[in-house]
């Protein structure tokens, strides 16, 4: 019995220390497992740090977009881009501006003048509409003629008289108007005179005599001092326009809004517009010779 009970004791007592080696093996796991991981930081610390480094990242972009737009880097080829786009923009707000100018004048037209501006365009259509009707007709009467060269040659006489005409060899006459520039302060010019002679041409003017000067298709107009020169003929005011033409239609082109009459009148001139049923032009060009062209039965 005894050595049984010292057997008992001995088991108990290594048992024992066997237990007591494995607490202290596991303590000194977790003691080192312990050191191995870092320290427990507070979640408010946490949050500071990750606000901080957000912080210092946003300033960081911020400064590194500044270096980027400061001081500017142009390069040759944006340079030029750019003076393109300038010119480019330029020209398209001087187009916008100029026509706004003549929108704004039929906008602030009168109904009345509206009314005649319409009626202007319906006779410019008109007269074409009859010049065409015309060339047909010659067209057909020659396909028609029985003495065809008869009828040609009729027709190329006809020709010719409007073709002197219009050069200004021979004279004219017929129902048109008498325009009259008095211009005492000196301050018509050239190009107002040739707007005139622009818009009567466009009117259906087919002859025009200034102060005894013939204007045809190659007329040129400059000032000279405080007069104009026609064609390298010095007139002085006041200018004396004979049209042959429509006088309905001659007149209102003139008169339109914005147009030839009110522009002088805005220059302190007078301008006085007469209709006639019969106007003499007889002013004459001398007849060109060709130098090197000559006539071809080709």
């Amino acid at each position: 019995m005894s050595e049984r009970g010292e057997t008992a004791e001995t088991a108990e007592t290594t048992g024992k220390a066997e237990a007591a080696g494995n607490a202290e093996t596991v303590e000194t796991d977790e003691n080192r497992l312990r050191k191995e991981l870092p320290e427990e930081v507070p979640a408010a610390a946490a949050g500071q740090e990750a606000s901080e480094g957000t912080a210092k990242s946003a300033s960081t972009g911020r400064q590194r977009l500044a270096q980027g737009l400061w001081p500017p880097r142009v390069t040759r080829a944006q340079l030029i881009v750019a003076v393109l786009l300038f010119g480019l923009g330029f020209g398209l707000a001087v187009q916008v501006a100029s026509n706004s100018d003549g929108d704004s004048a039929l906008r602030g037209a009168r109904q009345e003048d509206l009314v005649r501006i319409l009626d202007e365009l319906d006779d410019r259509t008109q007269r074409l509409e009859d010049e065409k009707q015309g060339l047909e007709k010659q067209r057909q009467e020659l396909e028609n003629s029985s003495d065809q060269a008869e009828e040609a040659r009729k027709q190329t006489v006809e020709k010719e008289r409007q073709l002197g005409i219009l050069a200004g060899t021979v004279a004219a006459q017929g129902p048109g108007i008498t325009m009259t520039i008095d211009d005492t302060k000196g301050t018509v010019e050239a190009d107002m005179l040739l707007d005139a002679i622009q818009e009567l041409r466009a009117a259906g003017a087919e002859a025009i005599q200034v102060n005894g000067v013939r204007v045809v298709a190659n007329t040129y107009l400059t000032d000279s001092g405080k007069s104009v020169s026609v064609d390298g003929n010095k007139i002085t005011a006041p200018y004396r326009f004979k049209v042959i033409g429509k006088p309905q239609d001659l007149e209102p082109a003139l008169n339109i809004p914005g147009g030839v009459v009110q522009t002088l009148e805005k220059e302190q001139a007078t301008v006085a517009v007469e209709r006639s049923t019969k106007i003499v032009v007889d002013a004459l060009r001398a007849a060109k010779q060709p130098d090197y062209a000559r006539s071809s039965s080709q």
